[in-house]
This record gives C-alpha cells, sequence and structure tokens, in this order.
C-alpha cells in the first residue's frame, strides 16, 4: 500500500456502532378466558408473530424496534396474548447503503431480540400461565427473505 491510500485511509472517517439505549416501548397482555384458561385440559396452540421496524430520529440515532405478539389458544378460546415492543436507541455514522439496511435490519433486532424475550416471557408468567421461552430468531434470514420479496415486487410493477 502506497504513502497516499494509507494516508487516505486515516483520514476517512470510520464508522461509528454504538447501541446508546434498550427500552420496552409497548407492552400488553390479556387473558379474556380467566380463571377457565387455566382450567382447560386441550394442549395449547401457540402462535408467534414477529416484525421489526426502525426510523431515523436524527442524523446519527437511529430507533429500531422488534415487535413480538404470542396468542395462545385452547380449542376455540384464547388463553392469552402477550404483546412487546422491544426498542433500542442506535448510534450510526460512516455506515451507509446496503450495509445500513443490513444493520437496522438484521444486526440491530439480533442485539434486541433477547430482551424482548425475555420481557414476553416475564409477561405471560405474571400473567399465571407456564413460562415460554421463544427459540433464538435469526433475523438475517428474515432481512434476506424482505429483500427478496422486494426485488420480486420490484420487477413485477416494471
Amino acid at each position: 500500500m502506497s504513502d497516499q491510500q494509507a494516508a487516505a485511509q486515516q483520514d476517512a472517517p470510520q464508522p461509528v456502532f454504538a447501541m446508546q439505549r434498550i427500552y420496552l416501548s409497548d407492552a400488553s397482555f390479556e387473558a379474556p378466558n380467566s380463571p377457565d384458561a387455566f382450567l382447560m385440559k386441550e394442549q395449547p396452540r401457540v402462535n408467534v408473530d414477529l416484525g421489526t421496524r426502525h426510523r431515523q430520529v436524527n442524523e446519527i440515532i437511529y430507533e429500531v424496534t422488534v415487535k413480538i405478539t404470542v396468542t395462545v389458544t385452547t380449542g376455540e378460546k384464547t388463553a392469552y396474548l402477550a404483546e412487546v415492543q422491544q426498542s433500542g436507541a442506535f448510534h450510526i455514522e460512516g455506515i451507509e447503503g446496503d450495509a445500513l439496511e443490513h444493520t437496522l435490519g438484521a444486526f440491530c433486532p439480533s442485539s434486541l431480540f433477547p430482551y424482548a424475550r425475555e420481557a414476553i416471557d416475564n409477561l405471560i408468567v405474571k400473567g399465571g400461565f407456564p413460562p415460554l421461552m421463544l427459540a433464538p430468531f435469526n433475523f438475517d434470514a428474515l432481512f434476506a427473505e424482505k429483500k427478496k420479496r422486494e426485488a420480486q415486487q420490484g420487477a413485477t410493477t416494471q
């Protein structure tokens, strides 16, 4: 590497990524059929919906949110519904384009998921139901699937 290239690399701003804060932005729990739900003998069905979103707060701060909704039914009745929106404020500079998109769509949600999983579990246990430990989630795969859908939609609209 030449001295000029080395000097140019030293002068180039270095990317910055730092988690500033993690917070629970919304949480709800409903058990519409309690106490009957505790007495039901049928095997419960668990449905988990997961989503992410992000927004730019200012020039360097992005808010990323992981939303998890768990609905448990027994027969035709809902035993409980728990929903958590776990958010984080991230300081991001010098990351642009596809790298920024991947950071906001996969890396940040992966960082928030353990907190969201714990919050969901706590709500459910405080509601009087057995713990529900959600399995780890592959946000890289979710992000890749989203990009694939966007590419397919772009191809069909042209």
